[in-house]
Formats: structure tokens, sequence, C-alpha cells
């Protein structure tokens, strides 16, 4: 069996993805900041924990997903040191430890493309990050670049998806809470606008395929070009919870010059790894709802 280590396996997509693959037959290893749930631990601010790791593991495929992901995250360089720093220390600590996996995933994120006042966002278009985390994440995949020689690396730009596990101060995982509490009313923001939130085995089996194919220093959205519109989740929630609930728009909430649709091309995943098919969203909501 080919080994696959996976940093960060202790987020959200880590636990998903760890699952996904041993079930695919993979021999899966995982590390993460406190070392719980028999993971390594790794600090990868830290170069020498990450060499200490690879000599442990050397595996023959890396997928990095550790980060600070969420964009309100109070202290701005921890958004640097581990997104962009902690990124370079991995690359770093392969070439160090002469450990050149057969593929090297680096998640990026969506967020770094910012406003391009479009509706369908592609490779092709200039990123322009708005906040700290967007910023991070592209300094990261810049400075990348440089090891696109040395490693055998692909990037990719997740673009929303959610499933069971999500933190709750995400949108859907907030919604699904809401009706699971049989909350009278619930606090968003702007309710006209459509966005993308895909399955998370969706992200899983991009994953799974991106490594497998035969592709390096690419960048590519994993993202479905699937619009959802916020007010449909509401109603989809209705139906499953069984129950109307009352929305309150929180000013707070809206973005300036917000895009009404929003969702990433798919074009260039599904040409590099062939087309992904998902689960109709009610059925995720659902199995949110029920766990």
């Amino acid at each position: 069996m080919k080994s696959i280590l996976i940093i960060g396996a202790d987020s959200f997509t880590g636990k998903h993805l760890t699952s996904y693959l041993k079930d695919s037959g993979y021999n899966v290893y995982g590390s993460s900041l406190n070392g719980n749930n028999n993971l390594f631990k790794c600090d990868i601010t830290k170069k020498d924990n990450l060499i200490e790791l690879f000599k442990s593991v050397k595996p023959d495929f890396l997928i990095n997903l550790s980060a600070i992901s969420f964009a309100a995250h109070g202290k701005v360089d921890d958004f640097y040191r581990v997104n962009t720093i902690g990124t370079l220390n991995i690359l770093d600590a392969l070439i160090e430890t002469k450990i050149d996996p057969l593929k090297t995933i680096l998640a990026s994120s969506a967020t770094v493309y910012g406003n391009q006042g479009i509706e369908m966002l592609d490779e092709s278009l200039c990123p322009k990050p708005a906040n700290h985390y967007g910023a991070s994440k592209y300094a990261m995949e810049t400075l990348s670049h440089n090891y696109f020689d040395k490693l055998n690396i692909i990037i990719t730009r997740p673009f929303n998806y959610t499933g069971i596990g999500q933190d709750e101060h995400f949108l859907i995982p907030k919604i699904v809470k809401h009706f699971k509490e049989k909350r009278e009313s619930i606090e968003l923001g702007n309710l006209d606008v459509s966005r993308e939130f895909n399955d998370i085995y969706f992200v899983c089996e991009a994953y799974k395929k991106l490594l497998e194919s035969n592709y390096k220093s690419e960048i590519v959205n994993i993202a479905s070009n699937r619009a959802i519109k916020l007010l449909n989740v509401i109603s989809l929630m209705e139906k499953i919870a069984n129950y109307k609930i009352n929305i309150e728009v929180n000013p707070a909430f809206i973005r300036k010059d917000d895009i009404k649709k929003l969702t990433g091309s798919n074009k260039k995943l599904f040409n590099m790894v062939g087309e992904i098919k998902q689960k109709k969203f009610a059925d995720t909501l659902k199995e949110m709802y029920e766990a």
C-alpha cells in the first residue's frame, strides 16, 4: 500500500480525508499540533519538527491541510507564521531530508481571488486577496513556485464546502445548528446571494484523484460551479426540520460590494482528473442535521 501523510489531520477536512483515503486502500499517517488521537505531534512553524516527522514516516504522498483558516482569527501574525512560513518549512524539510513524495498537495483557498467583480472565477485570474487569510495563502502560493522544479507540487484552491463536523462559526453549520436547536430566529447577512456549498466528499475525491494524477506544478480550483442560493438553504432546512424560522438581517454581516452569484470554474479540475459528481445539497444538509 502507498503511504500518505496528512499534515493537519485533526482538521475538519483532515478527519474526513483520512477516512476516505483509508477506505480507498491507502496507508494514512497524520500529524497535528497537539498529537492527539494517534497522530504525530508536529508544529509546522518549527522545521526541526518536520524533519523528524519526515524521517519517521517517509511518505509516498503528502497533503498539507494545516492552516489558520478562520478569516476573523484575532492574531494577524498567525496567518503568515502558519499558512506561509509553515508551508515553506514543509518544503524545505522535504528537500533537507531528501524525501521526494510522488505528489505533494498544498491546500490554498479560493479567498486568494478576492473580489474580482465577476460571477465565475478561474485560475487565469490575477489574485487580489482582501484579507490576511487570503493574502497569507497567496504568499504561500507565490513562494511555493520556487520549489516546482524540486518537488512534484499541486496547489489547490477549494471553494466553500461543508459536512458533518465543520466548526459552527462557518455559515452552513451555523444554520443547521439553529434548526437543530429549534431556534425561533437566525441572524444572517445579504440573503440575495448564491455560493458554492460543496460536500466534503466531493473535496476528498478531488484530493484523491489529484494525488493519483500525473500532473505537477499546477494550481487548480476545487470547485463545482454549482451555485446555491442562501434562501434555498433556509428553505431546504425548513423542510428537513419541519418548521419555519424567522430571518433577521444583520447589517454587520453584509459585505460591501457583495457579488450576487459567485462560483469557481471546474473546467481545469475536470480536465485533469475527470468529472467528479456529488450528492444533492439537500442530502448533505440532512446528514448534518441528523448527525
